[in-house]
């Protein structure tokens, strides 16, 4: 990896009630990419995402450009960080307008007036997610591509240079998925947004990733490029799965299938000890 990474992380570890959830994790990732976080569930993907993000105070060693996180106010880290997470049902009424300008708040105070420079930001935030016709529309009544390109939205409007998102696909439809990915994808690399996001679909993190973090019971298996990442025989050590990967013919791609084991196979396996992502 770069020596100038934006990002760095040393040595994590995090213990719940005397549960070990993450384990002596190191990564870097440079701005304008995009890293996928790959794992079973338990394997500890949303308590490293909350690490990074600040969200969970931990002792350990996380710098954003060269400056620790517990060293950032509040204030700031919400200035440098957007945590795209799924709306409480209560701010479901607001239009779509009122939900991207909530990205503003980490820079102005409650009291502030909005400037025509703040209706600019936002109108060209919606315009960049594509939404610009949907603008006054009460944010229930968006689907589920509609609202999550919307909070990515409120992330720009932001000003964030890392954003930071647990499962952005998990319950939309194929067309939403790809368009969402493809939209972080796009921001990433041609606004120099650093990107990191959980991922189930490992098909999904291989297209639209630079970068992937293959989590194991809380310690990282693998990482680096997809191609790196995503072997068969590691796949099915960490998925308990009979797995093949395959190259695609007419380009730089590959596909991951998993196949169903067969009925002793099933019953050999092990539960899971840990319910945290």
């Amino acid at each position: 990896m770069s020596n100038c990474c934006t990002l760095v992380a040393k040595n994590i570890n995090l213990k719940i009630a005397q549960q070990q959830i993450l384990s002596d994790i190191s990564l870097s990732l440079d701005s304008g990419k995009v890293m996928g976080v790959l794992g079973p569930n338990g394997a500890g993907k949303t308590s490293l995402l909350k690490i990074l993000s600040g969200q969970l105070a931990t002792q350990n060693e996380v710098s954003w450009k060269n400056k620790a996180l517990s060293d950032y106010d509040s204030m700031s880290l919400a200035q440098q960080i957007a945590v795209v997470n799924q709306l409480n049902d209560s701010v479901f009424a607001l239009d779509l307008y009122q939900i991207v300008r909530m990205g503003l708040l980490p820079h102005k105070s409650l009291l502030s007036r909005q400037t025509p420079n703040d209706k600019k930001s936002i109108h060209d935030a919606i315009a960049t997610v594509g939404l610009e016709n949907k603008i006054k529309q009460t944010f229930s009544a968006l689907s589920g591509g509609e609202q999550q390109r919307g909070l990515i939205a409120r992330a720009l409007v932001q000003k964030a240079a890392l954003i930071i998102l647990d499962e952005p696909v998990n319950h939309l439809d194929v067309y939403y998925q790809h368009q969402v990915l493809k939209l972080l994808r796009s921001l990433a690399h041609k606004l120099n947004i650093t990107v990191i996001m959980s991922l189930h679909d490992l098909n999904l993190a291989a297209n639209y990733c630079d970068h992937l973090c293959l989590l194991d019971q809380g310690k990282i298996v693998a990482q680096g490029a997809p191609q790196q990442v995503l072997t068969a025989d590691r796949l099915q050590q960490v998925f308990k799965l009979p797995c093949q990967v395959t190259k695609q013919a007419h380009n730089a791609a590959f596909r991951v299938d998993f196949y169903p084991p067969d009925e002793m196979e099933l019953d050999e396996m092990p539960a899971s000890k840990d319910p945290t992502e």
